[in-house]
């Protein structure tokens, strides 16, 4: 009978990308404690961390920063890693891509 495991360090996995919305505005500062993500201020109040994280157990690392800091989490979205412009460019056009809705006024 052979043995499988599950989940092992030994297979090679490329980090996952996040998008994680908070609600208000985080200082530039705190960049060094969330160690190398990238921070986007946003014209509706809200602050977007961009970062890359190599397993399930580091993405809960940072929601748990994320939470100690006391702001709001409006979402948390795992980006293509392959988009090359950032998490907030246009150019995909695929209609189940779940990004914020648009309303013209």
């Amino acid at each position: 009978m052979s043995e499988t495991t599950h989940g092992s360090r030994e297979e090679y996995h490329n980090p996952d990308l996040y998008e994680i919305r908070l609600k208000g505005y985080l200082d530039d500062r705190w960049t060094y404690w969330f160690e190398g993500l990238s921070l986007t201020h946003e014209s509706d109040g809200t602050t977007i961390l961009t970062v890359q994280v190599v397993d399930q157990p580091a993405l809960h690392g940072v929601l748990r920063k994320v939470r100690d800091l006391g702001l709001p989490l409006v979402s948390v979205l795992q980006l293509d890693p392959n988009q090359a412009n950032g998490p907030n460019d246009n150019k995909n056009k695929d209609p189940n891509h779940s990004k914020k809705k648009e309303t013209n006024i």
